[in-house]
């Protein structure tokens, strides 16, 4: 995609070019400064079965 598209910046409303329609450069730095964070690693729990899970009676056949 070479082709870059003329628009107004949905956020500042000022001209842009860019090969997609969103916020320009300059409202993007702006954002990532304010809203944008850090990703985190999300600790996820041990899987433990309900209590009312009961072991595959074919399983348990001799």
């Amino acid at each position: 995609m070479a082709d870059d598209l003329d628009f107004d910046c949905p956020r500042c409303h000022q001209p842009a070019s860019a090969p997609f329609y969103g916020p320009c450069p300059t409202c993007r730095e702006q954002l990532r400064a304010t809203v944008g964070r850090e990703p985190q690693v999300a600790e996820v729990a041990e899987y433990e079965p309900k209590m009312n899970v009961t072991p595959n009676a074919v399983a348990l056949k001799d």
